[in-house]
């Protein structure tokens, strides 16, 4: 066989995972052609394969020398006019059977190894499963598809990983666009913070906060106790103990008990209500109520007689239009009507409150169409419906817009409705275990980072991660900055697609999921060329470095037009800005 124009070397060194080959001088070429194909010999993450008998041993050229790694006498090492490739095993094909990972049979002394041509490389990935999509091209072959299991991709959770510039979008939309196609029953809920993704899916279900054709809302009392608190008041965990944050939970569960037989998706029994219920109520009657009580004046200075029938009530305000009731004004010393004693603690829950309520950002939660409250049209599963339920298999919530310090808090919400959703509908036969669905997270860094220790997205996310396989939720992360996303996460990751990272910290990321008998392959991450991916984990069969198809239309996270927008002049005129800083008081962008 060493007449073959594959022929290579023989191996000089064999070790358990690994042997090492010296390249036969006898070689016409160091770029034979093969097949009208040319191929480039000792080219680092090339495949090679060593025959023997009816076994063949596969492996990948993890560095490539002019001596030999081992060699006694120091001086005449360098002597060597041979190339000697250094190769990790990664798997064999017995006979005609598929190919498999891990080895059985090891090389020895003298073994043949051969450079690995396309027919090789079809029977290392074989043919289309049942149930895998098409993520892109082999490196080293045009005309040489990579499949990805579908199953493992989701249900293992996935992440994509790049540098900016590296082509990361791209390969979002290539793999979801793969998944939408191929798998017409498959549901998708994308988080995208930046709104970058609805000019690449046309076909989507584009939810956008703000929006004028098709609003994302996320009403308030979708919230749990926790959630609600930090959000309205500002009070976390810590304030548990307090009496105002006890007040106020109270208080919530006053109507929110109030309301458990009005619902339109099933009344609740009363008992099973709690500040967590995720029951509709009206917030802005709720801060006309706590304002009332802290501002009233009364005829009695007893605070057990200071009651609604004894207020000095001038004029009973409106609570929608957050005008509050005035009354009697009292003079210390001077008799009735005297200072209310009630909700005392509660002046800076009622001063945030009121601040909150008038925040035109956050009305996607305070103006959420017929979601408002008890009285509106339509009720929670109208909502998760239109999220999950909608005949579109992609549904892009497109949060920007959402504030930056309410980010957090939005992504979490979100995530939580959906797992709850999937978890208590696991039975069903429309949805849960019988109809899985995958959640995609685009900037993930900026929302699951390691160090913030109270975030409501990373503990949803988390979950998710842990436990969401046994109900049908798969995620995928997408990020920029791996190294800063949370580590109970990226261990939970079973497929990493890796673009082009120039950050050792995240390189390191990649490698501690891979074998370490590959690691030279992640090393290429650097080096990688814009949409070249090394693919590792479950839903492959072997790692991979793989070409993503580049998909028209694109996500609009392109650079700015630095060269178009800088080739002309422009005339000064201060009317220019009027739009912008309206957008700046109003904290609005435009809306399509």
């Amino acid at each position: 066989m060493t007449n073959e124009v594959t022929y290579l070397g023989k191996v000089i060194r064999a070790d358990s995972g690994s042997v090492e080959v010296e390249v036969s001088d006898l070689i016409p070429s160091a770029a034979p052609i093969i097949d009208g194909r040319l191929y480039k010999i000792g080219q680092i993450g090339t495949f090679v394969k060593l025959p023997i008998g009816n076994i063949t041993i596969f492996g990948i050229v993890s560095s490539v020398s002019n001596a030999p790694s081992k060699f006694e006498d120091e001086q005449a090492k360098y002597n060597f006019g041979s190339r000697f490739l250094t190769i990790q095993l990664v798997g064999e094909k017995i006979g005609d059977d598929d190919f498999e990972k891990g080895i059985g049979t090891y090389p020895t002394i003298n073994d043949e190894v051969h450079l690995v041509v396309e027919k090789d490389l079809q029977q290392i990935y074989g043919k289309r499963d049942a149930g895998s999509i098409e993520i892109g091209k082999h490196s080293s072959s045009d005309n040489l598809s990579v499949y990805v299991d579908l199953h493992k991709l989701i249900l293992r959770h996935s992440a994509i990983l790049g540098s900016t510039g590296s082509g990361k979008s791209n390969t979002t939309v290539s793999v979801l666009k793969a998944i939408l196609n191929d798998y017409k029953g498959s549901r998708v809920i994308l988080v995208d913070p930046h709104g970058e993704y609805s000019s690449a899916f046309k076909d989507a279900n584009v939810l956008k906060i703000n929006g004028k054709k098709n609003p994302l809302y996320i009403p308030f009392w979708l919230m749990n106790f926790e959630e609600l608190a930090y959000f309205l008041v500002g009070a976390t965990s810590k304030d548990e103990h307090t009496p105002q944050y006890k007040k106020f939970r109270e208080l919530i569960v006053e109507r929110k008990k109030k309301n458990h037989d009005k619902l339109k998706a099933g009344n609740v029994d009363l008992n099973l209500v709690t500040a967590d219920s995720p029951i509709p109520f009206n917030v802005r009657e709720l801060w006309h109520h706590i304002n009332w009580w802290l501002n009233a004046s009364f005829s009695e200075t007893d605070e057990n007689k200071q009651t609604a029938a004894t207020a000095c009530e001038e004029n009973k305000g409106d609570f929608e239009n957050l005008i509050p009731a005035s009354f009697k004004a009292y003079v210390v010393g001077a008799g009735a009507p005297y200072k209310s004693k009630h909700y005392v603690g509660l002046y800076p829950y009622e001063k945030k409150l009121i601040a909150c309520l008038r925040d035109t950002t956050y009305d996607f939660m305070f103006h959420p169409g017929e979601y408002k409250d008890e009285k509106s049209k339509l009720d929670l599963h109208d909502l998760l419906n239109s999220w999950i339920g909608s005949d579109k298999q992609l549904t892009i919530l497109d949060l920007n817009g959402v504030p930056p310090e309410i980010l957090d808090i939005t992504v979490g919400l979100i995530t939580r409705f959906i797992y709850d959703s999937m978890f208590w509908g696991r039975a069903e036969t429309y949805t849960g275990k019988n109809r899985p669905i995958l959640l995609a997270f685009e900037e993930a860094h900026s929302y699951l980072n390691k160090s913030q220790t109270d975030s409501y997205s990373k503990f949803a996310v988390e979950k998710v991660f842990k436990e969401g396989r046994k109900f049908g939720v798969g995620a995928m992360i997408i990020s920029q900055r791996p190294s800063e996303i949370s580590e109970t996460i990226l261990a939970q990751v079973g497929t990493f697609i890796a673009l082009r990272l120039t950050n050792s910290s995240d390189q390191s990321i990649v490698k501690s999921s891979a074998p370490d008998n590959l690691i030279s392959l992640i090393d290429l991450l650097p080096s990688l060329r814009t949409g070249e991916a090394i693919i590792v984990g479950e839903a492959i069969k072997i790692p991979s470095r793989v070409r993503i198809s580049l998909n028209i239309p694109r996500p609009t996270s392109d650079d700015p037009k630095l060269i178009e927008g800088w080739s002309e002049a422009h005339k000064p005129d201060p009317k220019n800005y009027k739009g912008v800083v309206t957008a700046i008081r109003e904290r609005k962008t435009k809306t399509k």
